[in-house]
């Protein structure tokens, strides 16, 4: 029974390493193919098909792809990305700090509907959502994506700084207060910087949730001046001919940013993924 059990995590070891590899190739797969057809000339994709040897690379789709308005759609994208995890995370936060620190009236009940507002499918709220803009004048502006974007969110980055903050020890607060701290002197000064991981992590997320949305801008935006990148793209597909390789050309630049924060808040990613399991 002994020699079964020691047996059994070096088993297990050996199919992790060889099974990490595997998965890692499968993924990395259409990457590889994507970056491969953005090099691609468009004669050399008809004619050989996506799956084919190139016969020889070039960067005049990313040419393309730029002089289309790429750069245009991107910067819609961030100037509807920016202030969606700003004025998230900062209101996340200060609810979460109120519902865990505070002895709020059905607080557990704000926390469930909280909750259960993100188990509704976004297809079940695009047509109320699309009406309401149009009453408030919101539709087909910008600013409009802003206020729709952080108010989908707000409720999942509420729960989950909720259960982080749970875990901050009352006793640091409890002295801040002592030392003559306000409410809100304990929330800038001893529970943001003890979150700062959890914001660095939600804000990564939120970042890329909300750069490569596409429902939502097709629903609620229709001029193409205002188009953010992922609908950009999907306009750059023509009705009976496409350009892959431009389109390719073109996701390979809208994911640029996207990686940028990850590599920038990557550190975050693991600690985050314990974010809200204290209690």
């Amino acid at each position: 029974m002994t020699a079964v059990q020691s047996r059994n995590p070096r088993l297990r070891t050996w199919l992790f390493h060889g099974g990490m590899p595997v998965l890692a190739v499968l993924w990395l797969i259409p990457l590889a193919l994507v970056v491969l057809t953005s090099l691609r000339t468009f004669d050399d994709l008809a004619a050989s098909g996506l799956a084919s040897v190139p016969d020889g690379l070039t960067a005049e789709p990313y040419r393309q792809a730029l002089a289309s308005g790429q750069w245009r759609s991107i910067l819609n994208s961030l100037l509807i990305t920016v202030p969606v995890v700003l004025v998230t995370l900062v209101l996340a936060s200060m609810a979460a700090y109120g519902l865990a620190r505070h002895r709020i009236p059905f607080r557990r009940t704000m926390l469930l509907l909280m909750l259960a507002g993100n188990l509704l499918p976004a297809q079940l709220l695009l047509i109320p959502v699309l009406k309401l803009t149009e009453q408030f004048g919101l539709f087909d502006s910008l600013m409009g994506m802003i206020v729709v974007q952080t108010a989908v969110g707000l409720g999942f980055y509420t729960f989950v700084l909720h259960g982080f903050m749970r875990g901050i020890p009352q006793e640091l607060t409890h002295a801040a207060r002592i030392d003559g701290a306000t409410t809100f002197g304990v929330y800038l000064r001893i529970v943001l910087p003890l979150t700062k991981p959890a914001l660095a992590a939600l804000g990564s997320l939120c970042f890329t949730w909300t750069f490569n949305d596409l429902v939502w801008s097709i629903t609620l935006l229709r001029s193409e001046d205002k188009l953010p990148v992922t609908p950009a793209i999907l306009g750059m597909q023509g009705e009976f001919v496409s350009s892959w390789n431009v389109i390719a050309a073109a996701t390979v630049i809208a994911a640029i940013p996207t990686v940028i924060v990850f590599l920038r808040f990557q550190r975050y990613f693991i600690s985050g993924l314990l974010i809200g399991s204290s209690r």
